[in-house]
C-alpha cells in the first residue's frame, strides 16, 4: 500500500542543503506575491544554478532558504512545485529521520488524491508510489 506523508510544516526541508530550481512562472507568482517587479526579485532571492542552466532560490549564510522566517514561508500560498512536492514526491532515503511529516497507509486512488490536492499536479499524472 502506498503510504502518504503528511506535512507538519516542520521546515526541516526548508533548512537542508541544496537547490530548488524556479521557473519563470514561478518567479512571477512569489515577486507578485512579494509585491515586486521580477527583476528586483531575481537580484534579490536567486541565484545561477550550479549547472548553470537557470535559478534557483537563494540560502541564507546558515544554509537555509531565504524565504524561511521563523516557522513560517514568506512564499507559502505561491511556493515553487519543487517544495510543494516534497515529501511525497521526491523523498530520499533517511528522510524521515529529520522530517516530521506523518505517514499513513491508504489506498492507490487516495495517495494520488491526498498528493494532487497538496501540490497541485493532476491526479493522473502521480505516480502509485514514489
Amino acid at each position: 500500500m502506498p503510504v502518504f506523508y503528511e506535512c507538519q510544516r516542520c521546515t526541516a526541508c526548508c533548512k537542508w542543503p541544496g537547490q530548488v530550481r524556479i521557473t519563470d512562472a514561478e518567479i512571477s507568482r512569489m515577486a507578485a506575491h512579494l509585491g515586486l517587479v521580477e527583476h528586483a526579485f531575481i537580484q534579490q532571492y536567486t541565484r545561477l544554478r550550479s549547472n548553470r542552466q537557470g535559478l534557483s532560490i537563494m540560502d541564507k549564510p546558515n544554509g537555509e532558504c531565504i524565504f524561511l522566517q521563523g516557522g513560517d514561508c514568506l512564499v507559502q500560498p505561491v511556493k515553487p512545485q519543487q517544495c510543494r512536492d516534497f515529501p511525497n514526491l521526491w523523498n530520499f532515503p533517511g528522510f524521515e529521520q529529520t522530517c516530521r511529516a506523518k505517514p499513513k497507509e491508504v489506498s492507490v486512488e487516495e495517495f494520488r488524491r491526498r498528493v494532487s490536492a497538496a501540490t497541485g499536479r493532476p491526479e493522473d499524472s502521480i505516480p502509485a508510489q514514489s
